[in-house]
């Protein structure tokens, strides 16, 4: 059964942007969805059915190896959409996409998506500015995850779903965060208590408390900043890039962990 009319204003921040004429389009086509956490929205090497627009919740772009690793290569919250693919035709895609934090959004079937986008300038052009903030994204974090201690790399994470749910409440447990960093558990339970133990977050099972955004941002590395300035750059983020005349810096040595 279709949900009633989708609202007026949209959290989503792609669909808040778009012109009177390619959210009329759009409109017939949304099916409002509850998305609840592990929700698969892409499995890996299958063309994706359907596109989404979050309205609340972030999905997550895991990489997995042939001996069953994971990692986090990329997030999508409010910012944009999940659906790159079938808007750029390339069919299948390597990654598997799901909801890490659950929430809700507007679900739209992807060769729709790509038939309206052909037709409509506008809105072909709000997609591939989606496309290019997630690419700028995942290219960072690789470099990131490469270069970056364990704690910068938590609090740049902790910062990008803050970003993406708009909320300083982030539902997620230390073992998903070991998942989505590609480390083992007990380093992420380290590097959160540092965090933490610097007044920076408070956290809790299955939930962290993000208590001073400006000093978390510090603890980040400049990857962090680097992502956030090009998603504001591109219309995705309202807000301007956080500045902050002192850094604080706080080290953690992991041996073999970085």
């Amino acid at each position: 059964m279709r949900p009633s009319i989708p609202p007026i204003t949209y959290k989503n921040r792609l669909l808040a942007s778009l012109p009177p004429e390619a959210i009329q389009l759009l409109i017939p086509h949304l099916v409002l969805v509850d998305l609840p956490r592990d929700r698969t929205l892409k499995e890996a090497n299958l063309a994706a059915e359907g596109a989404y627009f979050l309205e609340g919740g972030i999905c997550s772009i895991v990489a997995t190896m042939e001996d069953g690793a994971t990692v986090e290569v990329g997030l999508i919250g409010r910012d944009g959409f999940v659906g790159t693919a079938a808007v750029l035709d390339a069919g299948l895609a390597p990654n598997r996409y799901f909801m890490q934090i659950p929430g809700y959004g507007f679900r739209i079937k992807a060769t729709v998506l790509r038939q309206l986008a052909d037709t409509c300038p506008a809105l072909r052009a709000s997609l591939l500015r989606s496309v290019q903030g997630l690419l700028v994204q995942t290219a960072q974090t690789a470099a990131c995850n490469r270069l970056h201690d364990l704690q910068e790399r938590l609090a740049r994470w902790l910062l990008m779903c803050r970003d993406g749910v708009q909320s300083d409440q982030i539902l997620v447990t230390q073992e998903f965060l070991a998942t989505m960093l590609g480390t083992r558990r007990s380093s992420v339970t380290v590097a959160a208590g540092m965090l933490q133990k610097a007044g920076l977050i408070a956290s809790t099972r299955g939930h962290v408390a993000i208590l001073d955004p400006a000093g978390l941002a510090a603890a980040a590395c400049e990857c962090y900043e680097i992502v956030h300035s090009e998603y504001v750059r591109l219309g995705l983020f309202e807000e301007a890039p956080m500045k902050f005349a002192t850094a604080r810096v706080i080290k953690l040595a992991v041996a073999g962990d970085n």
